[in-house]
């Protein structure tokens, strides 16, 4: 069978690889979704985690790693008010996860996620040697074809589009 533009099934709308390429996403999007869902709640739920000070705490954390993050200027903002940045980025991943997971203005939720993983990697993660160990880095990447498609599929911004179309 020939083939267009690259599919094997001459360019028809059925086949299985079809049907897997219009799903490959949804496993990363649940995954992400899921992840920064849970993680913006382990962070507000966790007394310890927002707090100034003491072990485990936000501040501890953001004092730790000052020294040998890529970018110690943003440290410095995180540590003028830690437990209000302990708050903003658990309320970032809540967004993010939300928005990811319900594909709700799934790319701007999928650049809010890439841009919370490079804060991250730059920050936290940075001294993380061999880099490869760290997974922010790996986090800011699965976020990339997220940024690029969106939420084609089972998403909130699938319904709106149809809707769009349908006027």
């Amino acid at each position: 069978m020939t083939t267009t533009y690259g599919m094997a099934d001459g360019g028809r709308q059925g086949g299985w690889k079809a049907l897997a390429s219009r799903y490959a996403l949804l496993p990363l999007r649940v995954f992400l979704g899921v992840t920064f869902i849970y993680a913006g709640l382990d962070k507000i739920t966790d007394s310890s985690f927002m707090s100034a000070s003491g072990t485990g705490s936000i501040g501890e954390i953001m004092r730790s790693v000052r020294d040998t993050s890529a970018v110690p200027w943003l440290v410095d903002i995180a540590l003028e008010s830690p437990v209000g940045f302990g708050y903003a980025i658990a309320c970032g991943e809540l967004m993010v996860g939300i928005g990811t997971l319900f594909g709700i203005i799934a790319r701007l939720a999928a650049v809010g996620g890439a841009l919370i993983s490079l804060s991250l990697w730059l920050t936290v993660s940075w001294a993380t040697d061999p880099y490869y160990y760290g997974n922010d880095l790996a986090y800011l990447m699965a976020w990339l074809p997220l940024v690029l498609a969106g939420a084609p599929m089972f998403s909130v911004d699938a319904l709106w589009a149809e809707r769009r179309r349908m006027r």
